[in-house]
């Protein structure tokens, strides 16, 4: 590998912001290509490893630094196409989410429009009959229930909880936000909103925030997918990106 001048540890990890021993960590990784060592083992790195440096890092913003590590280590074992297929591979995830997120936007505009519609049977629904409703366990209405999202009422002689009609409209717009990877914490002003006001301003704004962190996220791959272009592109004509045996010092 020719570089164009030797830096140090110490210079990578300045210019990402990051310690000397995780420029270590990340040549062990294989984040970054193997180092050179001097006569006593010392590593010394140059242009290529600050180019694969800044590619990681942009890269996890927008994958992960789970993904993102193993893009680079592909990449350093000399499997190109490899690493790009991870990268697909992200952006089709996310393709997924995005249309999760236009269906559940659909089916909790149409449920929130709707009044509660009547139950099988007068007097409520037992928990079973309501898990049976929705195609989900009874131990998932009880968490649900415990994370304050549930309040159905009980029946006095037998203290069995009794879904009524709203019960059910929530137990059902809790089990699509869950389906579309919304936490607790973002479901439980949705149901606020529907209870107190009996409008659905609360569930859009829900939505529309999730949209927007989906256009974020795809802002940041796009950029770390170009940082990783621009380091393949500068990297090739170099000695390659396979791992060679060296020792560590």
């Amino acid at each position: 590998m020719t570089n164009d001048r030797r830096l140090r540890p110490v210079d990578l990890a300045r210019s990402a912001g990051v310690s000397t021993q995780q420029i270590r960590n990340y040549e062990d990784s294989g984040v970054l290509p193997p180092a050179t060592r001097t006569a006593s083992g010392y590593r010394v790195f140059g242009e290529t490893h600050r180019g694969a440096l800044l590619a990681y890092r942009t890269l996890m913003r927008g994958y992960g630094p789970v993904t993102a590590t193993a893009i680079m280590r592909t990449v350093h074992e000399g499997d190109v196409p490899g690493a790009l297929a991870l990268v697909d591979a992200a952006h089709a995830a996310l393709h997924e989410e995005r249309l999760s997120l236009r269906a559940a936007s659909e089916a909790l505009e149409l449920l929130a429009a709707e009044p509660p519609a009547p139950l099988p049977r007068s007097g409520g629904l037992r928990i079973g009959e309501v898990a049976a409703l929705l195609g989900v366990r009874t131990s998932a209405l009880r968490v649900w229930e415990g994370a304050g999202l549930l309040t159905p009422g009980r029946e006095r002689a037998t203290g069995y909880r009794v879904y009524e009609p709203a019960d059910v409209r929530d137990a059902r717009l809790v089990h699509t936000l869950r389906r579309s990877h919304y936490l607790f914490d973002q479901i439980r002003p949705v149901l606020e909103g529907l209870r107190r006001e009996g409008s659905s301003a609360a569930l859009r704004t829900a939505v529309a925030a999730r949209g927007e962190a989906l256009t974020a996220r795809t802002r940041v791959m796009i950029e770390g997918a170009g940082a990783l272009h621009a380091y393949l592109d500068a990297a090739k004509t170099g000695s390659g990106y396979g791992r060679s045996d060296q020792g560590h010092g």
